[in-house]
């Protein structure tokens, strides 16, 4: 095991192994935080679609579509959505398309079957009567959802949105299936130039397992912010409630 660790050692530090870990890491991050933000556009959208009152043709089209769409990104694997949209999809189309884009594009569209149905529970759990609201006071169905409605829904559902994230981190595993080097591919290259699987392998889960708890403790810390901030709304909204009670007692003592 001795001689095991000094040669992944030198690999990794005397022959620059590291490089290549640094850009793995660069890339597996990207993956994972442009098909979040992918998937939150388009399951927002979805998630609209989902909830939104079916008394026309076109709500009724788009909600069967929505059905249809997440109903085979959730139903097949993550990696051969990665090898049809690369081998598949973008050469029936003529399209050349560089490999990392690819993957970022087949994460966002994975993500998003997922992150629609996360935000249509988000959309429902706000209280009916924001809506109501909203349209009371002149806005539209769009624009009450956009500005009211949604912003709520993300509040609620961040900790989801959280695991989501972590699950996009792990699932870059798979990219290197069409060559992108990410983290998984750099320490894969290791193993393969020394010839010792064991530390580069256990190394290479050290490093999703750090990722994974510094992500939590990010989600974790966001959340408590979230909830103070909530909590010292509410208190100024009831400061605010009962400093109207005294002026309204005050005028009518008068």
């Amino acid at each position: 095991m001795e001689k095991a660790w000094q040669v992944f050692v030198k690999q990794f530090v005397t022959k620059g192994g590291y490089h290549n870990v640094l850009d793995g890491l660069g890339v597996t991050a990207l993956i994972a935080v442009s098909g979040l933000l992918i998937g939150l556009v388009i399951g927002t959208i979805i998630a609209i679609t989902k909830v939104v009152p079916k008394y026309k043709f076109l709500p009724k089209f788009f909600s069967v579509t929505s059905d249809i769409y997440m109903g085979f990104f959730r139903g097949t694997p993550i990696v051969v959505q990665l090898l049809v949209t690369y081998f598949v999809l973008f050469p029936a189309l003529g399209l050349r398309v560089d490999k990392l884009a690819v993957a970022i594009i087949a994460f966002g569209l994975n993500s998003a079957a997922y992150q629609a149905e996360i935000m249509r529970a988000g959309i429902m759990s706000v209280d009916k009567g924001q809506m109501e609201a909203g349209r009371a006071l002149g806005l539209s169905y769009s624009a009450t959802m956009m500005k009211i409605i949604i912003p709520q829904a993300i509040k609620n559902i961040l900790p989801t949105i959280g695991n989501e994230f972590i699950l996009l981190i792990k699932d870059t595993s798979v990219v290197s299936f069409i060559a992108v080097v990410d983290l998984t591919k750099a320490f894969r290259s290791i193993a393969d130039a020394t010839y010792e699987y064991i530390i580069p392998y256990v190394m290479l889960a050290l490093f999703y397992l750090v990722l994974v708890i510094i992500i939590t403790i990010l989600i974790k810390l966001l959340e408590k912010w979230l909830r103070k901030e909530g909590k010292e709304t509410r208190l100024s909204n009831k400061k605010d409630d009962w400093r109207d009670r005294l002026g309204k007692a005050f005028k009518g003592n008068k």
